[in-house]
């Protein structure tokens, strides 16, 4: 199977396991720890384009569990952990991965978060070396074993 196949299998599967637990997703703990997850992955390269906000920006409007919250909301959130890892990536990093963290508490909802990373990961058609690390870094905080991720 060619990589971009198994991209794209990998992000459908983990979009499919998240729509099963939709009602289990609604504290704002895993609402931050998925728009932080976000902000982590789009700036993993160490730089952020409009295409990795575009990215993010479909997920929130059209992730069946993200529609558990307001989008405006979820852009706001997502937008404020950016510049903090925008104005210094690793200072912002280290802040980021705390709400990442808050999550921790309910694994379901941990792993989602995980997945989410996974899918905006994914969602160009490559998940690079950059976004692998920082999703693993996220599995760290989380508690999770990466490998459980085929990471």
């Amino acid at each position: 199977m060619a990589l971009w196949d198994r991209i794209k299998e990998s992000a459908s599967t983990m979009q499919t396991q998240l729509n099963a637990k939709k009602n289990d997703l609604k504290s704002g703990a895993f609402r931050d720890a998925s728009m932080a997850m976000c902000a982590l992955v789009a700036t993993a390269d160490g730089t952020v384009d409009v295409s990795e906000r575009r990215r993010v920006a479909q997920l929130i409007a059209t992730n069946e569990v993200l529609n558990n919250f307001a989008a405006d909301d979820l852009q706001r959130r997502f937008d404020d952990y950016l510049d903090k890892l925008v104005a210094d990536f690793d200072f912002g990093k280290v802040s980021v991965l705390q709400e990442v963290a808050k999550a921790k508490k309910k694994p379901a909802e941990a792993r989602a978060v995980v997945q989410i990373g996974i899918v905006i990961g994914g969602a160009d058609g490559t998940f690079d070396e950059d976004e692998k690390a920082i999703v693993r870094e996220a599995c760290f905080a989380l508690g999770l074993a990466p490998a459980e991720f085929d990471l």
